[in-house]
């Protein structure tokens, strides 16, 4: 049981970071002036959300702030792991997009070109799919920077309107809707959403409370408006199923778990067992997104390298036809 200040001086000695270092010689500075830790916790908004600055309060108001801390220590582990199972499912798809992107450009401005050039001294009309294949060609290489200046133009915009609170809240209301992304989108925030209010009432946090804390460390702008529509309804006296359940975005097992545990008075079990099931679920909808996503990239890809490949096949086929009359 060492004293806190001695604690977060012996952090900030071993961190080879300089800003954790500047960050726990800070803390320590605030906590021997006085302050509480989650007083001074909460001056570094940056670093520590909401969610780490209510349960530490509730840790100390119950004198088990060694647990709570423990508890966000899992809790940032597993949150921690939640968005690397994310990142790691979109890191390859984009790779494969933007190689499988890169090869056509170059098959159509550097490749098909020169072959093309072999077709000039037919003296009849190329087939459909190479005059379509030279208009392609022709307007890459004409135009092909002012089509990815706009594209660009078009990322920058899109971020800049993002911005807005109003076009963040359709846009993240209109990814929900998506058939596949929704999905995922939807089993992220639920298994977020259902972990953080575990470990909130089991630090002791009031559930209103928690209801708040966990709709703020949701991604989705919409789903955070939601969750705080349903935390009006548990302080005007609804259960937190019943007010969950008006929501439409958590599954019914889910709702069932917390039910029982409002009814068996051991909500925090039911909670944690039903993140559990969030998280596992979250991964079954990574797994399944990518496996759509992979197979009908590949098909798409393999589609168009198959149509550069007719359109150049076409005419040598018709050039020995002419020969072999």
């Amino acid at each position: 049981a060492m004293p806190l200040e001695t604690c977060l001086q012996a952090v900030s000695e071993q961190s080879e970071k300089l800003h954790v270092k500047s960050l726990g010689m800070a803390l320590r500075s605030r906590i021997q002036e006085g302050y509480t830790l989650s007083d001074s916790l909460r001056e570094h908004p940056r670093v520590f959300d909401s969610l780490f600055c209510s349960m530490v309060a509730a840790g100390e108001k119950s004198g088990h702030l060694d647990v709570v801390l423990n508890r966000l220590a899992d809790y940032t582990e597993q949150r921690q792991r939640l968005k690397s199972r994310l990142l790691q499912a979109m890191l390859y798809p984009l790779v494969l997009l933007v190689v499988a992107t890169g090869v056509v450009t170059i098959l159509l401005t550097a490749v098909v070109p020169k072959i093309i050039e072999q077709f000039d001294h037919l003296g009849h009309a190329l087939p459909a799919s190479t005059r379509t294949l030279i208009a392609m060609s022709d307007a890459l290489q004409a135009s092909g920077v002012y089509w990815l200046a706009g594209l660009l133009g078009l990322l920058v915009l899109g971020q800049r309107l993002l911005k807005n609170p109003a076009m963040r809240l359709r846009w993240d209301q209109t990814v929900l809707r998506l058939p596949v992304t929704g999905r995922v989108a939807r089993g992220l925030n639920t298994a977020r959403f259902s972990r953080t209010l575990s470990i909130l009432t089991a630090s002791s946090v009031p559930l209103l409370e928690g209801i708040q804390t966990a709709a703020a460390v949701s991604a989705n702008r919409y789903v955070e408006q939601q969750l705080l529509l349903a935390a009006d309804r548990v302080r005007e006296g609804s259960s937190l199923r019943a007010a969950l359940a008006e929501l439409r975005l958590f599954p019914p097992m889910m709702l069932y778990m917390i039910a029982s545990g409002e009814q068996s008075g051991e909500l925090e079990t039911m909670l944690e067992q039903a993140a559990v099931n969030q998280e596992r679920e979250f991964d079954t909808q990574v797994g399944l997104a990518l496996g759509l996503f992979e197979p009908a990239l590949v098909v798409m890809m393999a589609g168009v390298v198959l149509f550069i490949v007719i359109a150049i096949l076409e005419p040598m086929l018709q050039l020995n036809n002419m020969v072999g009359m």
